[in-house]
């Protein structure tokens, strides 16, 4: 929210787009959480036990110790459940549960790894534009040999446990495929290490995300910068419209206005200067009938749609509503070390 209105230069293919603003940019990473929040919460809403159901899931064994009745059987298998916490079992199962639902599990907290690791990536490129870093520690060291260096060492921690973590689905994926009939036993050593290293890796990411977004830093400054070297292409547009209702000639305006972001272009690229487009406009008297609407033109807050209002409506009909509901997890803090 604090972030909701500032303007920063958008990416599409990693290459400059219209802008969009701060705040609305984590609303994209927010949203995704949510996302993995709604899955988890499903997740342990329809988790079922397996119940009493004997070797082949058949409660043959359980028939006999209750002399053929069958409501008793039900009664110990519903019992047993609910002793354990669960409200409910598997109407069918083999010896296990189907190793589809540890699958579920893990794709719930797979998608989880894939929405972490593209919000420290995108964070990683940020650090890079030196747009907005991460915390950085007193003493911490960014590079042993480079000691000016700021390297994005928790977010590069949290790109690597999120891919250890995804590529954990893929093995669920191939133990619930593999198990035979009734059931085999290549499960069963595989999930020992599997499922406990998923909810690890999990609970470690969580814990180096909320470090790392409880101590943010925006720099307005480089981002204005950035814009300000962009911008005057993206408003070539707007120019060409004001040209037109001043009464100029579409495709003249067109073609004057190629020429100058052509040139405007080279010396960016091959001189390394600033972006000059805007002044070659102004010093063109072809343009003099929008000469003073130029600067209103340029105002970066007109190029962002409706970002802020995005940003509001999210965080008062979504967010909000979330931390709402898990507002007795807010209080933790976390400490890492780096």
């Amino acid at each position: 929210k604090e972030h909701a209105t500032l303007p920063t230069l958008g990416f599409t293919h990693y290459q400059p787009a219209q802008l969009t603003t701060v705040g609305k940019r984590a609303c994209l990473w927010i949203s995704d959480l949510l996302i993995d929040l709604d899955n988890l919460d499903r997740q342990l809403t329809k988790l079922r036990f397996r119940g009493v159901k004997g070797t082949t899931g058949t409660q043959a064994s359980y028939l006999a110790l209750f002399d053929n009745d069958e409501q008793s059987v039900k009664e110990l298998d519903q019992k047993v459940a609910q002793s354990l916490g669960f409200e409910s079992t598997y109407a069918v199962t083999g010896q296990t549960y189907s190793r589809k639902v540890d699958h579920e599990v893990l794709s719930a907290l797979g998608s989880f790894g894939s929405t972490i690791h593209k919000l420290a990536t995108d964070l990683r490129l940020l650090a890079n534009l030196k747009e907005i870093e991460e915390p950085f520690g007193e003493s911490q060291v960014g590079s042993s040999a480079m000691p000016y260096k700021r390297n994005p060492m928790r977010s590069e921690r949290m790109c690597a446990l999120a891919r250890h973590l995804i590529s954990l689905t893929q093995n669920t994926a191939w133990t619930a495929a593999l198990q035979w009939m009734e059931r085999t036993l290549d499960d069963s050593a595989n999930r020992r290490i599997c499922l406990p290293e998923a909810f690890l890796c999990a609970d470690s990411l969580l814990e180096t995300l909320l470090n790392v977004t409880s101590g943010l830093v925006v720099y307005p400054a480089v981002i204005r910068r950035r814009i300000a070297a962009e911008l005057p292409f993206m408003a070539t547009e707007n120019i060409l419209m004001a040209m037109v209702q001043a009464g100029a000639d579409r495709q003249e305006t067109h073609q004057a206005i190629r020429a100058h972001s052509l040139e405007a272009a080279r010396v960016v690229k091959e001189e390394g200067r600033d972006n000059d487009l805007i002044e070659r406009i102004r010093g063109d008297a072809f343009f003099a009938a929008i000469h003073e609407k130029l600067a209103t033109m340029l105002d970066p807050s007109s190029f962002v749609g409706m970002a802020p209002q995005q940003v509001s409506d999210f965080v008062e009909s979504e967010v909000e509503p979330a931390l709402a509901q898990w507002q007795d997890l807010l209080v933790r803090s976390t400490e890492l070390r780096v």
